[in-house]
């Protein structure tokens, strides 16, 4: 082909490539002397690379001081406007960490239920069929709140959570909710904790969050087997 017929294409091919998302394909990370696989569902981004203030905020904001962040994922959409210079939704996240405390040790199974034990200690009992909206809008403005409990086997145990967003004081303003899914995961002999967060408006976004979930255990155990 003619240099000058080639080459517009390959400037093209090379922009489209540039400015595309981020794709997380699987990466492992070293804790102690296992390697665990992760990898962010489709339609999310590891941020990782980002370097960014605001989104290293986001994410140390939902764990604590004593776990280490793995991975933290945004939509391919909002990574789009976070590169464009665009201020991004940031409606939809997901989190993976591990307590630095058993970061380094190979956790039997009995370690793991007490992990699971301290870690879901004082969510109480959900409120089984109710509407959603209405169950978090009689409880405390900004606590999480258990609403189901997904999965509970040895090796994964999976809860899901609800909030009642403070008000920003707008008269007008209405009630605003955040579901969010907390997975305890067993992988390769480690203990990790796996969470998905999405803004409530409605039914649509309870079942996201359920198939993004088990989605994302599936994709985890599957990467970690191989």
């Amino acid at each position: 082909m003619p240099r000058a017929r080639w080459l517009p294409a390959l400037a093209a091919l090379l922009l489209g490539l540039a400015s595309a998302p981020a794709r997380c394909a699987p990466f492992l990370v070293p804790l102690g002397d296992t390697r665990v696989a992760l990898e962010a569902p489709p339609g999310f981004s590891d941020t990782g690379f980002l370097g960014s203030p605001r989104i290293d905020e986001l994410a140390q904001s939902l764990t604590s001081a004593s776990n280490h962040i793995l991975l933290f994922a945004i939509t391919d959409a909002d990574l789009r406007a976070f590169m464009n210079g665009d201020r991004p939704e940031l409606r939809r996240y997901m989190i993976a960490v591990t307590p630095r405390g058993l970061a380094r040790r190979s956790v039997s199974l009995d370690e793991f239920a007490a992990f699971v034990s301290d870690a879901l200690h004082g969510l109480g009992k959900p409120p089984g069929e109710v509407d959603y909206a209405k169950y978090l809008d009689g409880r405390p403005a900004g606590q999480a709140s258990l609403l189901a409990e997904l999965r509970t086997e040895p090796e994964v145990v999976s809860v899901l959570q609800g909030t009642r967003l403070p008000s920003q004081g707008s008269s007008d303003e209405k009630p605003r909710y955040l579901l969010s899914t907390t997975t305890l995961l067993l992988l390769r002999g480690k203990a990790l904790s796996a969470s998905v967060y999405t803004g409530y408006g409605g039914p649509a976004d309870l079942e996201w969050i359920k198939y993004a979930t088990e989605r994302w255990i599936e994709q985890l155990q599957r990467i970690n087997r191989r």
